[in-house]
């Protein structure tokens, strides 16, 4: 699912994704990130892009050899689903948001059920807008499923104030102008048919 928002002059593109399980065979892994990559290059590089879902893969605790996509904080040890979503961040210039924060265990978690606690969710960003993302964690009293936890990102965008002004008429700074100058300078500008 995609949704594409523009917020001023700032265009954001939310994509949700659900990678295929670990059980599945390889073709039907190999299709998700193939329709991913398709989706990636439709959006232009001047629009910000936010990906985020359950690509159920561990990208592990520490950064080890994926230093510029994985801040180095993680759940877990690495598994071949992780390396997956970590070597489509590295193609793409993508950087893992939650792994970008010092949390708690209990703020990494995104699934939970009897057999397993692991980091299965993520949210993904353009290297270039990584000054944007905020803070990224899971809520740990909120839960989606019966499984898995709520992960939120805050973002900051930046929106352009545009100046006000009356077309036509010219500005007057009087704040500096005496009372007698002032009264002298409008007489004048009258005076010119201003």
């Amino acid at each position: 699912m995609t949704i594409k928002l523009v917020v001023g002059e700032c265009t954001l593109n939310i994509v949700s994704a659900y990678a295929p399980y670990a059980g599945l065979d390889e073709e039907v892994k190999c299709r998700f990130w193939e329709g991913l990559d398709e989706i990636v290059r439709q959006v232009p590089p001047t629009e910000r892009l936010f990906k985020g879902g359950d690509f159920n893969g561990l990208i592990g605790s520490t950064a080890s050899g994926y230093g510029e996509v994985h801040g180095g904080f993680g759940f877990g040890e690495r598994n071949e689903g992780g390396t997956s979503l970590l070597d489509f961040a590295k193609a793409f210039g993508f950087v893992i948001a939650n792994s970008s924060f010092s949390k708690r265990d209990e703020h990494l978690v995104t699934f939970q059920n009897v057999v397993a606690t692991t980091q299965i969710d993520y949210i993904l960003l353009r290297r270039c807008d990584r000054g944007l993302c905020k803070d990224c964690k899971v809520i740990p009293g909120e839960i989606l499923t019966t499984q898995h936890r709520l992960l939120v990102i805050d973002i900051g965008v930046m929106l352009k104030r545009r100046k006000r002004f009356d077309r036509g008429r010219p500005r007057i700074r009087w704040g500096a102008l005496t009372k007698d100058k002032a009264q002298e300078l409008e007489g004048r500008l009258s005076a010119m048919g201003a």
